[in-house]
């Protein structure tokens, strides 16, 4: 498996990627969730979540976006947002984008929206 690397933030996020991190930010404030997300799949269908910790299933909110989307019959993802206050993307949530796409990209954000980092293949 190829390594993933964070890449500082553009300068100009695309209005469709800022749409994805807006929906994930609302979706953590709405629960008071740990994390939110959002993705964005092939077909423009966008779906969100936040972490969910109950005693029987444990998903990070990324996780519970693409179990979202793949549920909706999603083939692939455009891009995935996580609003998080941690430093990185977490290893799982990364690892269930990718199982869809190898290629999109992981946008990370801060409780602002601000995205401070984007992760790529």
């Amino acid at each position: 498996m190829a390594e993933h690397v964070e890449a500082a933030a553009p300068q100009q996020i695309d209005p469709e990627d800022a749409k994805i991190v807006t929906l994930a930010r609302a979706s953590r404030a709405r629960n008071g969730a740990a994390e939110g997300a959002a993705v964005r799949d092939t077909d423009g269908r966008t779906y969100a979540a936040t972490t969910i910790a109950l005693p029987s299933l444990r998903l990070t909110a990324l996780q519970a976006a693409v179990a979202a989307a793949v549920s909706s019959g999603a083939e692939g993802l455009e891009a995935a947002a996580v609003v998080t206050d941690a430093d990185s993307v977490d290893a799982g949530s990364a690892a269930a984008v990718r199982d869809l796409t190898p290629t999109a990209p992981i946008l990370r954000a801060d409780a602002r929206g601000d995205v401070l980092g984007v992760l790529s293949h």
